[in-house]
């Protein structure tokens, strides 16, 4: 499911190599509206259920050390 319909007055390099992908996204970077602050919504525990841990991961976890050690 490819849109190939574009309203630019520049060529479409369809084949195009990193320096064409950098210049499209130098010439979309305007259009993007960022949002002023991203905060991420509570999920309330009662919503998270159905996870399961095959007992050979958990246990690979279980004999990994922690970060730093």
């Amino acid at each position: 499911m490819t849109n190939l319909k574009v309203h630019s007055t520049v060529p479409v390099d369809l084949e195009g190599d990193l320096a064409s992908l950098q210049g499209d996204c130098a010439r979309m970077a305007p259009h993007w509206a960022v949002p002023d602050r991203i905060a991420p919504r509570p999920v309330s525990p009662s919503l998270i259920h159905g996870v399961t841990v095959p007992s050979k991961s958990a246990r690979l976890l279980d004999a990994m050390s922690d970060y730093g050690d």
